[in-house]
């Protein structure tokens, strides 16, 4: 997910429709530790490094997905152990 900049723009929206409406958003955590997503650690950190020198390291994107990866893993979550 993190790789793709679709998909963090489609978080984005998502966090559009909670904030604005109340949507729900239930983050399951697939074989991703929710630190590694909080801190951008990990894999996470390889693909931000990635969008990084993509797109500039002072791109506003950047830090918007950041905020964004942050404030999920902050969300009460299922861990994927039990699947």
């Amino acid at each position: 997910m993190v790789s793709s900049r679709w998909c963090l723009e489609e978080l984005g929206k998502i966090f559009e429709c909670h904030d604005r409406v109340g949507m729900t958003v239930l983050p399951i955590f697939y074989r991703v530790d929710p630190s590694d997503v909080r801190n951008q650690t990990g894999t996470f950190a390889e693909a931000f490094a990635k969008h990084q020198h993509r797109f500039g390291e002072h791109n506003p994107n950047i830090q918007k997905w950041s905020h964004l990866l942050t404030k999920l893993a902050n969300l009460k979550a299922r861990p994927s152990e039990p699947w």
